[in-house]
């Protein structure tokens, strides 16, 4: 019985590109392949959401001290900036496999004009930096009364007590 399988030339270029890159980072790293540990940046995902009163921004940032995250809003655009120390307790020849990512971080973010800088908090628990902008009163939507009735009836009303 002959097996076919179908080809993912896609896939066989991912691998290669993911080989080369790790390449590259152990082969040219001036502190060498150890200290590549330490040094590489990532980026921790992020969810955005909006509502009518705020923009919250939670941040995956497991296993960062909240000391070590610094959150800032200069012209308009939100930058936070961290760091994932590796921990030095652990032989680094007695690793098998390193999978999590260590280094610092930067992650900028450009706010619209609806945000008021001065109504930001953040919050850090289980590992979720939560990042709340609350917007200005001017970009808040506004409820519109509806009143019963038309313009011209009440127009005709008030031509009618005057007449």
């Amino acid at each position: 019985m002959t097996v076919l399988t179908r080809w993912d030339p896609l896939h066989d270029l991912a691998t290669l590109q993911n080989r080369l890159n790790r390449f590259v980072r152990e082969s040219y790293t001036p502190q060498g392949p150890e200290e590549a540990l330490t040094t590489t940046g990532f980026a921790p995902p992020v969810d955005v959401y909006e509502d009518e009163h705020h923009i919250t921004l939670k941040i995956e940032v497991p296993g960062i001290d909240e000391k070590d995250i610094d959150v800032r809003i200069e012209n308009n655009t939100l930058t936070v900036h961290g760091e994932r120390k590796f921990e030095k307790e652990e032989k680094e020849e007695n690793f098998r496999r390193v999978e999590r990512q260590y280094g610092s971080f930067t992650r900028s973010f450009a706010l619209p004009n609806s945000v008021d800088p001065g109504q930001v908090t953040a919050t850090y628990d289980n590992g979720v930096l939560k990042i709340k902008l609350a917007k200005k009163a001017e970009a808040k939507p506004k409820q519109i009364k509806i009143n019963v009735g038309s313009e011209k009836t009440l127009e005709a009303k008030g031509h009618g007590k005057a007449a």
